[in-house]
């Protein structure tokens, strides 16, 4: 049994010191940092972040590409199959990384098990908006519009299982009302289409909403934050607005493939947090309504158990079904 243990402690040393080599000697060459949704979202922001400030930070060129395909799968599936040096990255978001488990079937991957957690990069409550065609002007009167024309309204999403496809199920199920969800690829193919009035709202994220809604072109509700956005002092939150407890964040975080050594994963980690902490990007995110995290890995798995249970009660709840 003792050389069974010597052995098994050797090992241990072993795989130690060679990450601690992989890291030495990290980065080596060009990293790429794949975004699963097409450009123009949020997701694609976090990323151009990151591809616009660690090249400084890791002394190394950072790639950012758009792996659209399959609500999101696609660049998640690249991502698990790179090699585990931390050469290639996944910025995704909780529909794809937390949601999306408990609506697809058949997924090429295990998100527990194919990926490691690095850390939540930008985080910010959605927002509640409306195309000005539509007469309500706060969330008790869009509900009042929706029990009178019960299938009318329509909101649209990112794409199934996203959060703002959640938040509208999460509303039809607390107000009993009955809306039809319109899912889109991503954001950028979704804003054009509420912009004209093809669909009544959507639950945007800060990022993708704010500049239409300071433009006057959509009219904000509610947010979906705890407290008022500082963007949106006059916009009342949806506790206020007679939904207690509503609380849901926007979020994007960072993976890496399983395997990478854990001396890479906490380089990655440290150097965005420094980032994150400049006064530059910190009131680039905050013009956006969005707050940097920056957290580390532990708390960053931590968080998204907390997601988890979240979101499969309501999923559960509401009985969502992807289309």
């Amino acid at each position: 049994m003792s050389r069974l243990l010597r052995l098994l402690a050797a090992l241990a040393v072993a795989a130690l010191a060679a990450g601690q080599v992989a890291a030495q000697g990290f980065p080596s060459k060009r990293i790429h940092v794949i975004v699963p949704y097409p450009p123009g979202g949020a997701t694609d922001f976090a990323g151009r972040v990151l591809g616009q400030y660690l090249p400084a930070a890791l002394g190394q060129t950072v790639v950012v590409e758009n792996r659209v395909g399959g609500a999101g799968v696609n660049g998640a599936l690249h991502v698990s199959k790179a090699d585990p040096d931390g050469h290639t990255l996944l910025v995704a978001p909780v529909g794809l990384m937390v949601i999306g488990p408990y609506l697809m079937t058949g997924l090429p991957y295990d998100v527990q098990r194919d990926f490691i957690p690095v850390t939540n990069l930008v985080s910010g409550p959605a927002v509640l908006v409306v195309h000005p065609s539509v007469p309500a002007r706060n969330v008790r009167e869009l509900v009042a519009l929706a029990k009178a024309q019960p299938g009318k309204l329509t909101f649209g999403s990112t794409g199934p299982g996203q959060t703002s496809h959640l938040n509208g199920e999460y509303l039809k199920l607390l107000a009993g009302i009955d809306m039809l969800h319109v899912p889109y690829k991503g954001s950028g193919p979704l804003l054009p289409d509420l912009l004209s009035g093809q669909i009544s709202m959507n639950f945007s994220t800060a990022t993708d909403g704010l500049g239409m809604v300071k433009a006057g072109r959509l009219r904000p509700i509610a947010v979906t934050s705890p407290r008022r956005m500082a963007e949106l002092p006059d916009v009342p939150t949806m506790d206020e607005s007679g939904f207690p407890g509503y609380d849901v964040s926007n979020w994007n975080g960072l993976w890496v493939p399983a395997r990478t050594p854990k001396a890479v994963v906490d380089r990655l980690q440290r150097e965005i947090a420094k980032l994150f902490q400049t006064p530059e990007l910190q009131a680039r995110i905050a013009s956006l309504g969005n707050v940097t995290v920056g957290d580390s890995p532990e708390e960053f798995a931590a968080y998204l158990k907390l997601e988890a249970a979240k979101w499969s009660k309501v999923i559960k709840e509401a009985s969502v079904k992807l289309e």
